[in-house]
């Protein structure tokens, strides 16, 4: 309510007809506090205070935006707080937001029935066939499509813990590296004009590498438990007599109707734009967005209740993922004023951390830097303070700054997988896995994993390739 209430104000006060530029280079570093608050309340709360996180982490987001907005206005004037806040909503939130949304509502009406046997070579398949699902339906629609039955296939074994940590390295994170559907932070790169096959081709190898290596690390521990003398269950509490089907088939059509969608606005560019309080809103991406939602609610229309049903589909998730992001997109816009400044802007430190003393770009420092902040923030926004740290500007960076891309890319979306809260699906994994009764590693538990597994293959990864 907060956040609706400061929108009446201010659209009370006299505006201009267009919200008037800001110069990064004038802004305090103080203007990026409530942008870490908001980061720093997803990180602590639900380690401090869960129940209270539960209850009201859609007010605590709506509150740091509040407390951005009504100093900004007074500050700088209502005309131009107003503006900000209309073109972080219109210009990023929303197509992020009704994104996400279609492919978690398609992915959740595809529901996958019965019961596999969790050997080795199937889970090694099936986490192969989740990780090459994610660049097309998106971390999260490839990992609501599959955890279930990953589940269910090994719900027989005493080791399964193992299963899921990597099932979040591989399709919750890695896999999603390739296309602008795969991972937010790509899709973030697509709206500021980065080419929708950009990533498949300055990521495949690194993504290659990276996923091939862990698939071979991950059948060697599994087939060591396999092996192990009382590893399987004397009675198996999904029997075999569940025959093996999907359910919700239709939604393959809507995903197809998805990507279809979003290359279109990549493609077509009519040159038709919409002034809205300064925000240039293009033809192309409002019948984008408008297709996104017809395909949202036509799957919720003709998926079979049956398909729903098995997947436990609910709202709760990409309710959270809503509410959290639109206190991120708003709160993140003057981080990304003073970034775009360069050394004139509060941030300089930041550059000559990233850059050399001739003010080249580092690309082994781009990737660590995004990498790690991607660990312990979120990707998303992450992934736009270090595009825009690295000039903002998409045709230099998809030609020229090639590299510097690729690595802040890789950085965002690989090293989501190195906490529980790097990436939005992580969780999710973790409390349907919880739900069913494996007791996944806490917090410091899981770091202990990506620890021992992931930070090498970074290291080696930074060394080959950036």
């Amino acid at each position: 309510m907060g956040g609706v209430a400061l929108l009446f104000v201010l659209s009370c006060w006299p505006l201009a007809a267009s919200a008037a530029s800001l110069d990064g280079a004038s802004l305090s570093a103080w203007w990026a506090m409530p942008f870490a608050g908001v980061l720093l309340s997803i990180a602590v709360f639900p380690l401090v205070a869960p129940k209270l996180w539960h209850h009201h982490f859609g007010k605590i987001s709506a509150t740091w935006a509040v407390v951005f907005l009504v100093p900004f206005a007074f500050a700088f004037g209502a005309s131009i707080a107003f503006g900000t806040l209309i073109h972080a909503l219109l210009e990023e939130y929303v197509p992020f937001i009704v994104l996400l949304t279609v492919l978690y509502t398609v992915a959740g009406g595809i529901c996958v029935t019965g019961n596999l046997r969790g050997s080795p070579r199937l889970n090694t398949a099936l986490l192969a066939l989740g990780t090459a699902l994610a660049s097309i339906m998106g971390t999260t629609g490839a990992a609501m499509l599959l955890i279930r039955p990953l589940l269910r296939a090994n719900d027989n074994r005493r080791h399964v813990v193992h299963v899921v940590v990597f099932f979040i390295f591989l399709v919750a994170n890695a896999g999603g590296s390739l296309s602008p559907l795969g991972d937010p932070p790509l899709f973030l790169g697509f709206l500021n004009g980065v080419g929708f096959f950009w990533t498949t081709v300055h990521l495949a190898l690194p993504m290659l590498f990276i996923c091939i290596v862990l698939l071979a690390i991950f059948y060697a521990l599994d087939t060591y438990y396999f092996r192990h003398r009382e590893e399987t269950l004397p009675v198996d509490p999904s029997p075999d007599t569940l025959a093996v089907g999907v359910v919700g088939k239709i939604n393959f059509v809507l995903l197809a109707a998805v990507i279809a969608l979003v290359l279109m606005s990549g493609i077509w560019k009519p040159g038709i734009t919409f002034d809205v309080a300064g925000t240039h809103v293009e033809l192309q991406n409002v019948v984008r967005d408008a297709g996104l939602i017809a395909v949202t609610l036509l799957s919720l229309a003709i998926t079979p209740r049956a398909a729903r049903e098995g997947n436990a589909f609910n709202w709760a998730p990409i309710e959270e993922v809503a509410k959290l992001f639109a206190g991120i997109f708003v709160t993140i816009a003057p981080v990304i004023m003073m970034l775009r400044a360069g050394e004139a802007g509060a941030f300089s430190g930041i550059v000559h951390l990233v850059n050399d003393a001739a003010g080249q770009p580092r690309d082994e420092m781009y990737f660590w830097a995004t990498g790690l902040l991607s660990s312990f923030l979120d990707n998303a926004p992450t992934y736009l303070v270090f595009f825009n740290l690295a000039g903002g500007d998409a045709q230099t960076l998809t030609t020229t700054g090639a590299s510097t891309l690729a690595a802040i890319s890789a950085g965002a979306v690989f090293m989501g997988a190195n906490s529980y809260i790097g990436n939005a699906p992580n969780f999710m994994v973790k409390a349907i896995a919880e739900s069913r009764g494996v007791k996944m590693p806490s917090f410091f538990g899981y770091l202990a994993w990506s620890g021992v597994v992931l930070i090498p293959l970074f290291i080696a990864t930074s060394l080959i390739f950036f």
